[in-house]
């Protein structure tokens, strides 16, 4: 590794980085540096999660940036979350470069202060396309003089649906600009937006793409859909010191399990959408300083956390998309520290761990769920350890030891431990004195043919397909985007070449049919079935009642089947 003073910075920003105990550069700051500080070219940026792109694109920036002029660089990403780790490293970074100004622009915050911010003039802007786009439109940011667009997680990006917005910040930035992608992955849809957004860019890639780190170890667990939270009790109860990050699928399921973990005495917290951007603050400041053990948050709400000694990350459930599983991964295992990637499926998730193992090209363990005095054990020998290596004030603590033995000295010190162990451990004996060991299920587990859901779900079946190039990211835009099913519990789904069936939770389904009524895909109109659920009126509800007939939809083998909006049985 190079010396970051060997990569052309100038004094001041190696003054700062001095201060951070910045050293020796990481593979991408190492090549992404001096290129951009020798060339106007765009560019490609690939590196695993935890490998220091931030710093690889903005210490060359601060460098160029002439201080007291108009804006000159537009950082753009995701969360604000990101917005405002990105912002703390560049302020950090440009401590002893003076008369260089920041904001930081995003949703969530007061619009009024920002837009003051703007106006006192600032050399650097890091904001999400949502509001970026709004102090565009409101003619409190002119992008015509920028030298430098920052596309972080732009794939992202897109993914949240901020396509539009993009489309019309880029429109109003000078054709003369170099433009800089970085992620952790490439995928079809950062291919894209180099496609569309960049001129002939250069690409630097550090290590494989689309893997995880090599210091990550990878297992996971098999249960039965009802017995997931308690697998998780035991698995966090068998990893004494965890410090890390659980995912879940949406911000229901998130709060629902940051709410179980809780009442169970866990130190956890919810981090998604709906939290509010002091609440998060406050959330991440804990989490930093350990007070808080485990995160439970959704893919979207984990963007921008920098925490260099996580544990584990433990998986709720699997995500659909690899990508996603390689950027949850690679929040831990980082600093060269070992981490561990925890999944905890159900036998319809098995077939996702091959398709992992494939793509990371890594074993993943299958491991048995602890037992109740496999966990005692492991506790204890966590809190011996613990004791042995305690550091004892001989001096102060003499007097206290004293007193202890008086009131001690009838007991023999067999006695003494076992009263030890009872206080700190009647919780876990009590709580695993009766519990049974949870049914283990082996690898290659079969699926229940007559069901894909768990017992909070019922399946939907809609009629668009991998013939009609529906896929994953297609389905949950369309009930993110619908206000009648925005933020609901989706279950497993099965994508065919002609329908889709999906899980969805009990207590949404009687707002199927509004939250599909006119939607169109493929140049037809979605229909909804859901079986063995009664409506309020009594009998099968039918979720295509009064869908545009199925000749509008130019679906010709329906019309057979449907009449008058209503289902033939």
């Amino acid at each position: 590794m190079k010396n970051f003073k060997d990569l052309g910075l100038n004094v001041d920003i190696l003054r700062g980085l001095a201060e951070l105990n910045y050293e020796e550069a990481m593979p991408i700051q190492e090549k992404a540096i001096p290129f951009i500080l020798e060339n106007k070219q765009d560019l490609i940026g690939l590196a695993q999660t935890g490998t220091g792109k931030t710093a690889a694109f903005s210490l060359p920036i601060i460098e160029k940036i002439i201080p007291n002029r108009d804006l000159q660089a537009l950082i753009l990403c995701p969360t604000r979350e990101l917005c405002l780790q990105i912002s703390k490293e560049i302020s950090a970074f440009s401590k002893y470069k003076t008369g260089m100004k920041i904001a930081t622009i995003y949703g969530g915050a007061r619009i009024d202060t920002q837009m003051r911010e703007l106006s006192s003039g600032v050399n650097i802007v890091v904001g999400t396309p949502g509001r970026v786009g709004d102090m565009i439109r409101r003619k409190k940011m002119n992008l015509n003089k920028i030298d430098f667009l920052v596309l972080d997680e732009a794939d992202e990006m897109l993914d949240l649906g901020f396509k539009e917005e993009l489309d019309n910040i880029l429109v109003e930035t000078p054709k003369e600009k170099q433009t800089l992608l970085f992620s952790a992955t490439m995928s079809s849809v950062v291919r894209k937006i180099a496609n569309k957004y960049m001129n002939k860019p250069e690409e630097i890639s550090v290590g494989k793409t689309n893997v995880g780190a090599d210091n990550v170890s990878h297992q996971y667990y098999l249960v039965k859909p009802r017995n997931k939270f308690e697998a998780l009790r035991r698995i966090v109860d068998s990893e004494p010191d965890v410090y890390g990050i659980l995912f879940c699928r949406t911000r229901n399921e998130t709060q629902e399990i940051a709410n179980k973990l809780k009442e169970s005495n866990y130190s956890s917290e919810a981090l998604h959408g709906d939290i509010s951007q002091n609440m998060r603050t406050q959330i991440m400041e804990r989490f930093r300083q350990r007070k808080i053990q485990l995160l439970v948050a959704t893919d979207v709400a984990a963007r921008g956390i920098d925490v260099n000694d996580l544990t584990h990350v433990i998986n709720y459930n699997l995500p659909d998309a690899s990508e996603s599983y390689v950027h949850r991964s690679g929040r831990t295992g980082r600093a060269n520290k070992d981490g561990l990637s925890i999944s905890i499926i159900t036998p319809y998730e098995e077939r996702k761990i091959r398709t992992l193992e494939k793509r990371l090209g890594k074993k993943f363990e299958l491991k048995k769920i602890p037992t109740g005095k496999e966990i005692c054990n492991k506790q204890i020998l966590n809190l011996m350890e613990r004791v042995k290596n305690v550091e004892v004030n001989e001096k102060e603590i003499e007097s206290f030891v004293t007193t202890a033995e008086e009131a001690l000295g009838d007991l023999s010190k067999k006695e003494i431990i076992s009263k030890f162990l009872a206080v700190e451990f009647n919780h876990f004996l009590n709580q695993y004195k009766e519990a049974n060991d949870l049914e283990i299920l082996s690898g290659g587990s079969k699926i229940p043919k007559e069901r894909m859901s768990d017992d909070n779900l019922i399946d939907v079946k809609i009629n668009v397909g991998k013939s009609d190039k529906f896929d994953v990211k297609t389905l949950f835009r369309l009930i993110n985007t619908s206000k009648e099913l925005k933020g609901a519990e989706i279950g497993k789904i099965k994508i065919e070449d002609s329908y889709t069936i999906f899980g969805l939770e009990k207590n949404r389904v009687k707002d199927v049919d509004k939250a599909f009524r006119k939607v169109s895909f493929a140049g037809k109109f979605i229909k909804t079935e859901t079986e063995n659920i009664k409506s309020e009126g009594g009998g099968n509800r039918r979720a295509n009642e009064g869908r545009p007939s199925s000749r509008r939809s130019g679906d010709r083998r329906a019309r057979n089947k449907y009449k008058g909006g209503k289902r033939k049985k």
